[in-house]
């Protein structure tokens, strides 16, 4: 899974809230951009955003003078930030639940900003989606932990171990698509190999 840093424009246009909104309007239409990050005007300031669409809705709309208008009467501040380190559909899910083009990419300081076009150029979700790859990933920790309940016994704490991450996998890629799985990967193996669980509880069993 590629992260937000792996695909985020380090290249942040940024502009002073006191700019005017005609400023900004000419910045966004020169760079050819749908969002500019609104500075911090100190330290304990938060980053705020500015779009085309704010522009759009909030002055053209109303017929407004955007020489006489300032970014901060139309930007959004604080603004929703994302962590680098953060897997790219998680990222998406996030612009896309917020309703937003853009996200400055922010720990400890400004490190760049991700779009939902960075995401479709320059992820593999296209060509390598994620539900592929996670199932693939499952595939491969269910044999590891066949392979080792094999050698160390359907009850050993391995075993179960094993099939943790197994399920913890696949429990995770359904809760992204918001899907109900009737069994885990461990549950599963444990309806194929009922018989060795099976003989596992009596040898367990005091008296028997």
């Amino acid at each position: 899974m590629k992260k937000v840093s792996d695909v985020m424009s380090t290249e942040v246009i940024t502009i002073h809230s006191s700019a005017t909104v005609l400023e900004a309007a000419r910045t966004l239409k020169a760079r050819g951009l749908h969002t500019l990050i609104v500075k911090k005007s100190h330290e304990l300031d938060a980053y705020g955003i500015v779009s085309v669409k704010d522009i759009v809705g909030k002055v053209i709309a109303f017929g407004r003078d955007p020489k006489n208008m300032k970014v901060y009467e139309i930007m959004t501040k604080p603004c929703i930030v994302l962590n680098p380190d953060l897997g790219v559909e998680y990222a998406a899910q996030l612009l896309n639940q917020s309703n937003l083009h853009s996200a400055p990419v922010i720990q400890g300081k400004l490190l760049g900003i991700l779009s939902i076009t960075d995401i479709l150029e320059r992820s593999s979700a296209i060509e390598q989606p994620q539900e592929v790859v996670m199932l693939s990933e499952v595939r491969r920790l269910s044999d590891i932990a066949c392979q080792v309940c094999e050698d160390n016994g359907p009850d050993s704490e391995a075993c179960m171990q094993a099939w943790a991450a197994a399920d913890a996998l696949r429990l995770e890629l359904a809760h992204q698509q918001s899907e109900v799985i009737s069994k885990t990967p461990f549950e599963l193996y444990q309806d194929r190999h009922s018989d060795l669980f099976e003989t596992a509880m009596v040898e367990e069993t005091p008296g028997i």
